[in-house]
């Protein structure tokens, strides 16, 4: 799928963009021949490592097919924006226009500069976001309780160690109560992962850390990867929950599996089953990796549900889509049947399509507030 849907947008650019150009021929072709094999980015992924979600080449190669690819699907995006304008310039020319060969290098280096921005704010440490939640009935001893949230992680040759160890580093700066990560912490293999997910496990905060398995978590061993969670000094929670207590005065953590289990024979996510046995009148925050079933959850009396899995949409425009595949939810916080959810843009995200535009990495901090 992802060879045809890369490949069109390199048929535009070759036809509509390289081919009018006033270069020889031999340099058309070559050109078309090295973005071709950028279009063919998940090719060579599956070829590395077996799957489309762990390219497992050097990193400065990720980073270069994916800087090409933003090119070549900007490019094309810009090209059909050139040919719709010239249509409708037809009736007043006469003619199909012709097009000033400045207007081509402008969209190519506009192209190529734009991807090259969004790749970098892709991969760079994302900043430090603060919010504040009003949670109704939040006990006093958990008024300005902090909790940081790491989500799409995506450990891997794009994210690797030294990544890993500066987000941690900025994380435990905080020196918040909790650390929960919503899921996707890693795509590839235990065995190819284990020197670049290894800082996570100095991840420090007052009441632990707490994490739940993402959709891709089930692409490279979901029960291997569980178990080396728990070794990286983290707590799982699969359709389970924790009691934080503050002299006497309780907060529930809960945490639900991935709507993908349903399809590898894994438990399925069930929130009843998470917060059985929870106490009573305990505000419960929720973390379950994908938004969409956000209105399922918020009926089990769930007061704050923390997300991921959208990346925030990536790119501005692109956003509508992903909104559209998750039920509405893609960025920032909604109303949801009295809960409240939050849908984080992700700490990073899959290197499959390692762009952001407009819409930005973060590194979460929810500042807890008791409200009516």
């Amino acid at each position: 799928m992802f060879h045809l849907i890369f490949g069109i947008p390199w048929l535009v650019v070759v036809v509509r963009f390289l081919q009018p150009l006033p270069w020889l021929w031999s340099v058309k072709a070559g050109i078309a021949v090295i973005l071709l094999v950028a279009s063919q980015y998940h090719l060579f992924n599956r070829l590395s490592s077996g799957s489309v979600f762990a390219p497992e080449f050097l990193r400065p190669l990720i980073i270069a097919f994916n800087v090409l690819m933003g090119t070549i699907l900007l490019l094309a995006l810009f090209q059909i924006a050139l040919d719709v304008v010239s249509v409708i310039l037809i009736p007043f020319k006469g003619h199909f226009p012709a097009v000033p060969v400045g207007v081509r290098y402008a969209m190519g280096l506009a192209a190529l500069g734009l991807s090259s921005f969004a790749v970098s704010q892709a991969i760079r440490v994302p900043p430090l976001k603060d919010i504040e939640v009003t949670i109704p009935g939040l006990p006093q001893a958990f008024d300005g309780y902090q909790m940081v949230q790491l989500t799409d992680l995506h450990i891997s040759r794009l994210f690797p160690e030294f990544w890993a160890k500066a987000v941690v580093d900025k994380t435990n700066a905080l020196n918040a109560d909790v650390i929960v990560i919503t899921g996707d912490l890693i795509d590839g293999s235990v065995e190819a992962r284990t020197a670049d997910i290894a800082p996570l496990a100095n991840l420090k905060a007052r009441d632990g850390v707490f994490t739940i398995p993402g959709n891709h978590e089930y692409f490279f061993g979901y029960e291997e990867w569980m178990k080396y969670y728990q070794g990286l000094n983290m707590t799982t929670l699969a359709n389970s929950h924790t009691v934080i207590d503050r002299n006497g005065e309780k907060l529930v953590i809960a945490g639900v599996t991935d709507l993908s289990s349903t399809r590898t024979g894994f438990p399925a996510p069930d929130v009843a089953a998470a917060i059985n046995g929870a106490p009573q009148q305990a505000p419960i925050i929720l973390l379950d990796h994908q938004p969409m079933h956000a209105g399922r959850n918020a009926q089990q009396g769930i007061a704050l549900q923390l997300s991921g899995h959208t990346h925030g949409g990536m790119v501005w425009g692109l956003d509508r889509l992903v909104a559209r595949a998750n039920q509405g939810f893609v960025s920032g916080f909604y109303t949801v049947g009295g809960m409240q959810l939050y849908v984080n843009n992700g700490t990073a995200l899959w290197p499959g399509f390692a762009l952001r535009l407009g819409i930005p990495s973060e590194l979460t901090r929810f500042t807890l507030r008791r409200g009516s």
